[in-house]
């Protein structure tokens, strides 16, 4: 799964049988830091998801999945909205000063 933010969305009048009536949305894709990377794509909506919207998405062949027994010819789509998003700050580690490689010469670097 990944995370992206809803932008737009797509109206088409001429599209795969499969495809009537469903909810075609554009999603700038997200680092868990929610900082925008890769390019835009349209995700197929099962969740109601409006714009500006956090969520989450499925590619490939699980992209079908929420609309069984159809099966869309999907690459991509939305099957959550989130809600929120906890991260570990990352810690920088440092060895104790007890642990130092006795070998290690003072001045020279690795």
């Amino acid at each position: 799964m990944y995370l992206g933010r809803v932008i737009g969305c797509v109206w088409a009048t001429v599209k795969n049988p499969e495809m009537v009536g469903q909810r075609m949305l554009i999603i700038q894709p997200l680092t868990p830091e929610l900082q925008n990377t890769g390019k835009q794509l349209v995700c197929l909506d099962c969740t109601g998801a409006g714009s500006g919207e956090l969520i989450y998405y499925v590619r490939g062949k699980e992209a079908s999945f929420p609309f069984l027994p159809a099966e869309p010819p999907a690459d991509a789509t939305v099957v959550g909205i989130v809600d929120t998003v906890h991260l570990k700050s990352p810690r920088k580690i440092s060895a104790p000063a007890g642990n130092r490689n006795p070998t290690h010469k003072k001045g020279k670097r690795c």
